[in-house]
């Protein structure tokens, strides 16, 4: 009981000549050890690096989640150290909508058909979202937070200590300094200066091996980036795997629209493909008043000659026997690489240079383009038109 007692009115007297110290250094009157410049430019590392490491992590969390909800309820599974429930992602979500819809409006029908081919697009989306998301979590986002809750939590806990460390050497050194100017004054003081310098020998030789323990933790931090960097080069890894997935499989599906749609709508461009240019009043003059809107660039169209048969409208492409038109076709820039489906279409290099005109009923979305004697059909979206 006693030895309890003494531990404890010890320990308030040490933490009492700390704040003491640390006080009197706040206002100046009191000396303090510094630290050398290579000791205090590691400290500096650390702190950057904790405090860039957690906003690092805290936006990644914000991207691969940004429901923060979502966020917290997986922050609570973590701490009670159960696994995180499979959780749909919204592409899966919007793909059950579609295929559901697609069944009451009728799998046969072209919308129906449609929402299907786009629900399925939507639930590999999905899929490659999750596997993306799980890959980033383990691979970038645990090991940041496994520094910040390991070895961070360490080096601050080291940090502290030599804090603390510094306090008592500078509170020893201080009333050293008072033993001395006591004992020029009076000889009796001898015992006092003894002492203090046998205490400043203690606090000094505990303060340089706590200085050293820090020093190694803080030189550490090297090692951190290290490992870091190869967790980032994980993380962007699988983000490229991940979106060139998605280019990937909306590629396949804008293949597939592109066709279905020429066999919804052909007979509507068949029928009105004898007429290449609007009615008579369509080119009325605007009433009074009216806004008069620019005139929006066309793509040239081969006239229809009579005798002549209407390939496109009879659904067969012969590239050979395509001309382009005398004058007014027009260059184009390809956007994005295409590959073609077969023998009536050409295949582009993304950033080339292509001419491009229109056929008579012809399908809006794709045109005729010529790259030296190569011609075939390309689609629309995979160009720019240039004036």
């Amino acid at each position: 009981m006693d030895f309890n007692v003494k531990k404890l009115a010890s320990d308030a007297g040490v933490f009492f000549s700390r704040a003491m110290q640390f006080t009197e250094e706040k206002l100046g009157q009191a000396e303090k050890t510094e630290l050398d410049a290579h000791f205090e430019n590691l400290l500096a590392r650390a702190d950057y690096t904790k405090n860039w490491t957690e906003k690092i992590l805290r936006q990644t969390e914000v991207l691969l989640q940004p429901n923060p909800s979502a966020r917290v309820e997986e922050f609570l599974y973590e701490k009670l150290d159960r696994k995180v429930p499979s959780r749909v992602t919204n592409g899966e979500l919007l793909a059950q909508y579609m295929t559901e819809a697609a069944s009451d409006f009728g799998p046969g029908t072209p919308y129906g058909k449609t929402l299907i081919k786009v629900g399925e697009t939507q639930r590999r989306l999905g899929a490659a979202e999750r596997d993306f998301i799980h890959s980033a979590s383990l691979n970038f986002l645990t090991p940041l937070r496994n520094f910040l809750e390991g070895d961070w939590r360490t080096i601050s806990k080291e940090r502290r200590i030599l804090q603390n460390r510094r306090l008592d050497l500078d509170a020893c050194k201080a009333r050293l300094k008072k033993a001395k100017a006591a004992e020029a004054k009076a000889a009796l003081w001898s015992d006092e200066v003894e002492k203090a310098e046998h205490e400043l020998r203690l606090t000094q030789t505990e303060f340089d091996r706590q200085a050293e323990v820090t020093r190694l933790l803080l030189e550490g931090i090297s090692s951190t980036h290290v490992n870091h960097l190869r967790c980032l080069h994980e993380f962007v890894e699988s983000q490229t795997n991940y979106y060139a997935q998605c280019y990937q499989y909306m590629l396949e599906l804008q293949k597939q629209l592109g066709s279905s749609k020429g066999e919804i709508f052909s007979g509507t461009f068949v029928g009105n493909a004898e007429s290449t240019s609007p009615p008579a009043a369509a080119t009325s003059p605007p009433a009074v008043g009216a806004a008069t809107l620019p005139a929006v660039p066309t793509i040239p169209v081969v006239p229809t000659i009579v005798g002549v048969p209407n390939t496109v409208a009879e659904g067969v492409l012969n590239p050979n026997e395509v001309k382009p038109p005398a004058s007014g076709t027009r260059k184009a820039r390809v956007l994005y690489d295409y590959e073609a489906a077969d023998s009536t279409e050409l295949a582009l290099l993304a950033d080339e240079m292509i001419t491009v005109y229109s056929l008579p009923g012809m399908d809006p979305d794709w045109l005729i383009g010529e790259r030296g004697n190569q011609k075939g059909k390309v689609p629309v979206t995979y160009l720019e038109l240039l004036s």
